[in-house]
């Protein structure tokens, strides 16, 4: 991904709420799985990881990014911005500059 294309999924992200947010029980199974059916539904997700985690923001964005194949748009303080592309082409929502 490019500084471009990561600027503009950012300002994408400035708009959306957190749909997830990750407690102290930290990444569940079922939470990876609800993230990977969010990126296939939304390509662009925000994440809020609450006070009670005792896991890094950092840490948490690497490895939901690692199980759901997506990439890390950002991580500021307790928020994370993941993105994947859509499968298939037409349910394509987001076109990304080149």
């Amino acid at each position: 991904m490019t500084s471009k294309q990561r600027a503009y999924l950012k300002g994408l992200a400035m708009k959306i709420d957190p749909i997830f947010q990750i407690g102290k029980s930290s990444l569940t199974p079922e939470i990876t799985k609800a993230v990977d059916e969010a990126l296939e539904a939304r390509e662009l997700i925000k994440i809020s990881v609450l006070k009670n985690c005792m896991d890094d923001g950092n840490s948490i964005a690497v490895v939901l990014a690692e199980r759901t194949h997506s990439q890390v748009v950002q991580v500021i303080g307790k928020k994370i911005v993941l993105y994947r592309p859509a499968k298939s082409e037409e349910k394509r929502k987001i076109q990304l500059p080149k």
